[in-house]
Parts: C-alpha cells; structure tokens; sequence
C-alpha cells in the first residue's frame, strides 16, 4: 500500500545499502539492527530510504500507540514547539500538570514522577520503594523481588531486577539485594523473610519474556502479602500499559491495583517520556533532592503524552482495541489451526504472542521482505504489537503476509 507521508522527503541520492554501511562505520553495535533505514510513515505504515512500505506490527516495540503522524498528536506538538520546549525542573509548566492531573484522575495513584524512558522509571520506582522501606520498616529492609523471565530495562538497578542472565552477562556486579522468585508461585515468595523484602516488582504481562500473562489470583496473594507486611507493590506497565492491554492500566484487567506503576513507550506515543505514578503514602518517602531527571516532565514531552493519554484513556478508543483484539486473536487462532508449528497463542489486547517450535528470526524477516514489520520475544516468539488505531483491514492484511510466509517455511 501507498501511504502519503507526514512531511516531505528530504532529497538524496545515497541508497538504503549506503545508509546502513554508514551507520554501521558511527553507531555502536548494541543492536541487531536490521539492514533497514526507515524515514517516514503515516498510521499504520513506514517506509524506508528506498520508497518501500512496510505495514507496522512492531510499533517501535509498543510505543506508536497512535500509529504514525496522528494528525492531533502532530498539531499538538508543533505548537508546543513554537512555544516552550525545555524549562528544567526548578519550575512548574502547564503541560506537566495537566498530564499529571490527567494520569491520576479515575485511578489508584495521588502523584507522578515524570523521566525519559521505562528503564528511567523502573530506577526510580526502586529508589522510591527502598526509602519507603527504610522510613517505614528499618534500615536492613533492602530486598526486591522481581519475577523469573522479567525484562525491566538496561540500566544497572533495571538490569538487576531483570531476571534474565544473556542481559547481564558481562556486567556483574549488579545492585545488590534483589532476588528472583517464580513467576506466577506464591510459595516462591514466601519462601523470603518478608520483613527484608522492600519491594515486589511485577510485569502484568512479560513482554520480552515471551508474552506470559500473571496469574489474577497469584497477583492477588502477591497485593495481600504486601499490604500485610509494608511491602511495595510496583507494577512494570512499560510495554502492556497506556491502553495496550485494552484498558488504560493493565492492572484493570485484574481488578487490582499496585502501589507504584512505572510507564513508558506507549504513553509518549514516539516522543521520550516515562513515569512513576505512586499513592501518596508512597510517593511521600520522597523529599526535595532525594530523585531528578533534567528533562523529565519537559513540556514538548509531556504534550506529547497529553495528546495520547487525551485520546487512549477515552473508553469508546478503549472499546475499539479490545474489538480490534478480538478480530486478531480469533485470525491467530484460525492460523494455529493451520500451521503444526504454532504451539501456543498468548496475550492481552493488541499484545499477543505466537509461540513457535522452531526459531522465528527467519519468519520475521521473511516477513519484512514482504512488507510486515514484527519483532520477536526470545528464539521462538514473535510479539504483534500494531498501532492501536490499527484497522480491520490492516489486520486482515497483516495475517496475510504472515500465512504467506509460515506457508513457506
């Protein structure tokens, strides 16, 4: 499909080929990157250097909620732009309020932290429950416990809590004091002295783990434990929050809420921006000095937020991702039904997993060749993680390609 970009493009003659041996001769090779140059999009499109379109399943991994060039999200910005994009700080600005405002209205949480990034959020949730544990528990109450499988981030507290070790090799020592329980095993934490234990950090639903749900009634002896022993409760809503899971929070789904939510990706909606949303007993522990973050809350930032958060907390735009949910599950399930490499489809709202028997590196490039862009969880998943303005349509196109390219395997 044509799309009609957002801007228009800037004149060169250096082809995708040369973009990428550019950028391999700069960047620092972190990543597995692609031989792919994108440079524009609009929706649920992109394209790249050499004027190929590609239907986006990947999101930038959860984050273009709104797809790309959303003409609200677009006006918004620009006008914020023209206005004040950076003040620090040491001062208010109305955007950070208004977003604050908005993010604790109809929920569990009294303020907001805002930083850069989910791994930003995920350090300051940590700090934040440390010193509640200090104040409230003692001194020695230090320990985190975070789940088996868990991803949380690449800074050193966040790679700590990160309970998987081919993201640690390398970097020991880590942050001392976190421990990993069983995912879904209540026995697992009990088996702590939760009189040590400071925080409980869990993923909803694990995204780079593979796509694995929590248990409703394992996160409600977990929000027991912790209210009975002082313990924080933080919930990692980076990739499966700001309506990804087809409600706002994905704690909604379990009819509970943590003490602490860390958000990200979805919620700048492209643009970097992360927060801790906390209750007040909580976010209390903190006093003037004790956290920061320069950019943190800047005012092109969180406009950016406000004109996502604007559009995705609106219950119909809500009603619509679990829809549209409904449509891709039901495709998945038909296409598991097809193919005996299919073991297992797994997710909540625009949020599911494919578990295959075999590796799915092959199948996603494959699949990009064809013009769908999806992004794996570990050797065998592949995660479709679409715009959550996606169309029937698009998702009909998206299942497709995908048959297409099992079919061949």
């Amino acid at each position: 499909m044509t799309i009609s970009v957002c801007a228009e493009s800037s004149q060169s003659t250096s082809t995708q080929s040369d973009w990428v041996e550019r950028g391999k001769k700069v960047l620092m090779q972190t990543y597995a990157t692609q031989p792919m140059v994108l440079s524009e999009g609009k929706g649920s499109y992109v394209r790249d250097v050499d004027g190929k379109d590609y239907l986006d399943f990947a999101s930038g991994i959860a984050v273009n909620a709104l797809g790309h060039c959303h003409p609200a999200y677009v006006e918004a910005l620009t006008q914020q732009l023209s206005k004040l994009s950076h003040c620090s700080n040491l001062y208010y600005n109305q955007p950070a309020i208004e977003l604050a405002e908005k993010l604790v209205a109809n929920s569990a949480f009294d303020r907001a932290f805002f930083c850069n990034s989910g791994a930003e959020a995920i350090e300051g949730a940590l700090k934040l429950s440390r010193k509640y544990a200090k104040k409230n528990k003692g001194e020695n109450c230090t320990k985190i416990l975070t789940m088996s499988n868990s991803f949380h981030g690449r800074t050193y507290g966040a790679l700590s809590a990160t309970a998987q070790t081919k993201y640690q090799e390398g970097y020991h020592p880590l942050v001392p004091d976190v421990s990993v329980v069983e995912f879904n095993n209540i026995d697992s934490i009990l088996a702590h002295n939760l009189a040590e234990v400071a925080a409980i950090i869990v993923e909803p639903v694990q995204g780079e783990g593979g796509v694995h749900l929590a248990d409703i009634g394992f996160l409600k002896k977990v929000r027991a434990l912790c209210d009975e022993h002082k313990i924080v409760l933080i919930f990692d809503e980076i990739q499966c929050g700001v309506g990804r899971s087809g409600s706002f929070f994905a704690s909604d789904n379990f009819a509970l809420a943590p003490d602490v939510v860390a958000l990200a990706k979805g919620l700048g909606g492209g643009f970097p921006i992360g927060a801790i949303l906390a209750k007040e007993s909580i976010a209390c522990a903190f006093n003037p000095g004790d956290h920061g973050s320069t950019f943190g809350g800047n005012p092109l930032a969180a406009t950016a937020a406000l004109a996502c958060v604007s559009i995705i907390r609106d219950q119909q735009f809500l009603g619509s991702v679990k829809t549209k949910s409904e449509l891709l599950l039901a495709e998945l399930v038909d296409l598991k039904s097809k193919c005996p490499s299919i073991k297992a489809i797994r997710g909540l709202g625009l949020m599911l997993g494919i578990e295959f028997d075999i590796p799915v590196k092959p199948i996603i490039q494959k699949c990009a060749a064809e013009g769908l862009l999806l992004v794996g969880a570990g050797e065998n998943v592949i995660r479709l993680l679409p715009p959550l303005t996606v169309s029937d349509d698009e998702i009909n196109e998206a299942i497709g390609i995908l048959a297409k390219v099992i079919a061949s395997q």
